[in-house]
């Protein structure tokens, strides 16, 4: 209460009614050390409603995490380390960045398949519940998460996992921001999460007159979940919000608003608590420090087991640490594959899949999959098994709980927040595909990625109006643009297949950001690079693909992924016409302008002003790099069915019209007149 009243604003409610939960997860449920955030053996704890930011921040305080109480004093404020909503690396003890509302439950079921996975990698003999590597995740929700459509995605991809190590506590109190739920919910939320095929309790604190706090039904209930190891459990906890306010328990105004001074003291009084903000008794304090001692006497024990592990497992302790330092193997990079000169070529997505396939045996960190697209997003490696509990694997896909193929169905905002959990549970490298158009779905969850700084890999095909005949509601006209409006996702394009493995590459070195594979349907012409520059100036985000004929351009064509064999053929024949022009492959925007500013310029030298952009999107995006007087091959509207031989030359993707735009540029500057220009 105090907190949010000093901040003049935050949500008080939520957190007084769970703050027995919380506590009780904190100083007597969770293995967890205080004193090292980081320690690979702990649970781990997801509040995925982070409005309730208070609820994780007190108890980080309590017990001995760091925060002072000048920290709880600075809710909300410049620079402090309680913001509005948990966030991921700025606070010690927050795992993940929560606040839009479902994210964390899914992060939640990423992290328990992740120390699935991470136990399969390690320790797959060894009985469960003795593996240094078996850990529980512990999740709170509320109404909101609950009601987004990505807790549906996400829970019911736990239920077939069977993730018997997931624990989520949702808070029911019937009240959000509108006050009653019932005027926006109906349904019966435990039916709901049964129906999925959880473990379902109810404990009702509602139910008693006066209401009562009954932790140790709470804590019989985590008991009981956490013996249940072949189903994820879910508690339906029913509490009163803002108990014990006299006026505003129970209502929407407790929510998301201060409580004001009458009603922080009359609760104070209520509870018989000192009426000056921020009092706690020292007794408290060193009670609740406790959790320091428990947690390192839990650790020291831990580290005996994972010591015993070591030994007896040498290779697997090197690929322990491996991981943990997020370095790749010495030499990994030989196992990618060339490709060969070939002018019918290969569609980016399945050079993408051959990528894969000759990454499996080098790092089994690496695993993913799809939102029921594995043959058309080729994110399958050729051999390997399904993570999946046996009795649901399938004859087109034999797997085990330990495998490496993920199938996440026909979910891709649950597919989003499931990668992000895997990531920031550490260790291992999630990748996932769906078709480029349908990242719409997952938007939120490649934003989050983004801000947390997570390496997640997502593998996005049918990347333009390419695709053909399904038509404009699967043809991904403004995404790219879109998405390289996030900040911090990289988004890569290439242009043929041997692009393709300097994509992967690069995605695969950077570990402190996502990025995203734009592939493919079609074949494109694997270019020949005795002719043209090395694909590896993919990793700079853009190159001189091919110079002018005399190293003195006078148009620069610049182009990404399918297009930019067109602009080889415009480039011919431009030079044919006496014009000197260089074509600048740019698989990755991000990139490029990550390069020194000499690079850039060496690649767009200032003093060539007449440029064209060539990309099977809208041009929104390429503005930055052809200037005033640039021209753009773009599409400004949206596609149409048809085969893709068509609709590029329906919609002026080809060699003629990137012509006619250098021509329209070289017009600008005044190099040319009297020159068709187009249109």
């Amino acid at each position: 209460m105090d907190a949010v009243e000093k901040a003049g604003n935050g949500h008080p409610g939520t957190a007084m009614s769970l703050a027995p939960a919380a506590y009780l997860l904190f100083n007597r449920v969770m293995r967890h050390d205080p004193t090292d955030p980081h320690w690979a053996g702990r649970d781990r704890f997801v509040l995925s409603c982070g409005h309730s930011s208070l609820t994780l921040y007190i108890q980080l305080y309590l017990s001995g995490y760091g925060l002072s109480l000048d920290d709880l004093k600075s809710l909300r404020q410049w620079d402090s380390l309680t913001p509005g909503h948990p966030e991921h690396g700025h606070t010690p003890g927050v795992e993940v960045t929560t606040g839009p509302l479902g994210q964390g439950i899914g992060n939640a079921v990423g992290m328990a398949m992740a120390a699935r996975r991470e136990r399969g990698l390690f320790d797959p003999q060894t009985e469960p519940g003795q593996s240094p590597f078996d850990h529980q995740v512990y999740a709170i929700c509320s109404d909101g998460d609950i009601e987004e459509g990505v807790s549906h995605e996400s829970s019911a991809i736990a239920s077939v996992q069977k993730l018997g190590n997931l624990t989520v506590i949702y808070d029911d109190n019937e009240i959000s921001i509108e006050d009653d739920t019932r005027i926006a919910k109906s349904e019966d939320v435990a039916a709901r999460y049964e129906a999925y095929g959880w473990h379902v309790q109810v404990v009702d604190w509602r139910s008693s007159d006066p209401y009562t706090e009954d932790v140790e039904a709470l804590w019989d209930a985590i008991q009981a979940a956490k013996a249940v190891t072949d189903k994820p459990s879910f508690i339906v906890l029913k509490t009163i919000i803002g108990w014990p306010a006299p006026n505003k328990q129970n209502t929407g105004k407790i929510h998301g608003s201060a409580l004001g001074a009458d009603e922080v003291a009359a609760t104070k009084a209520v509870l018989g608590f000192a009426p000056e903000p921020f009092a706690i008794d020292a007794e408290v304090i060193k009670h609740a420090h406790r959790a320091v001692e428990r947690g390192k006497a839990a650790h020291a024990e831990w580290n005996q087991a994972f010591e015993a592990w070591a030994t007896g497992n040498p290779e697997g302790k090197a690929l322990f640490d491996r991981l943990a330092a997020k370095k790749l193997p010495e030499g990994w990079a030989a196992a990618l594959p060339e490709f060969p000169a070939d002018e019918k070529g290969l569609a980016t997505r399945a050079a993408s899949g051959k990528v894969l396939e000759a990454l499996a045996p080098v790092l089994p960190e690496l695993w993913g999959g799809s939102a029921d697209l594995a043959e058309s997003n080729n994110t399958t490696m050729k051999g390997e098994p399904s993570f999946i509990p046996a009795e649901y694997a399938t004859k087109e896909f034999p797997g085990h709980e330990y495998g490496r193929t993920l199938h996440f169905g026909i979910r891709e905002h649950g597919m989003g927040s499931i990668l992000n959990g895997i990531a920031v549970h550490g260790g291992t490298r999630p990748y996932g595909g769906t078709f480029l158009v349908f990242s719409d779905y997952m938007r939120g969850a490649v934003r989050l990625s983004a801000l947390m700084k997570l390496p997640v890999i997502f593998v996005w095909t049918h990347d333009s109006i390419g695709l053909g005949e399904d038509g404009p509601t699967h043809q991904p006209i403004e995404t790219l643009t879109a998405l390289r409006a996030i900040v911090g996702l990289d988004v890569v394009r290439p242009a043929d297949a041997n692009e393709t493995v300097y994509a992967w590459r690069g995605a695969l070195e950077h570990t402190d950001r996502p990025t995203a594979l734009a592939l493919s349907r079609q074949n494109l012409p694997t270019i020949d690079r005795s002719k043209y520059a090395s694909a590896e100036g993919t990793l700079r985000g853009g190159y001189i693909l091919s110079e002018a004929s005399n190293s003195d351009p006078s148009v620069i064509l610049i182009a990404s992924g399918s297009e930019v064999a067109i602009a080889l053929t415009a480039q011919e024949r431009l030079e044919a016409q006496g014009t000197p022009t260089r074509v600048v492959s740019m698989p990755c925007q991000e990139w490029f302008f990550q390069q020194d500013t000499a690079y850039q310029q060496e690649v767009l030298p200032r003093g060539v002003k007449a440029r064209v952009s060539v990309e099977a999107g809208i041009r929104m995006s390429w503005d930055r790099i052809i200037g005033d007087a640039g021209e753009a091959v773009s599409i400004e509207h949206y596609g149409a069915s048809a085969p893709a031989k068509i609709l590029f030359e329906q919609f002026g993707f080809t060699a003629d019209n990137v012509v006619a735009k250098a021509h329209a540029s070289l017009a600008k500057v005044g190099e040319i007149t009297g020159h068709k220009t187009g249109n």
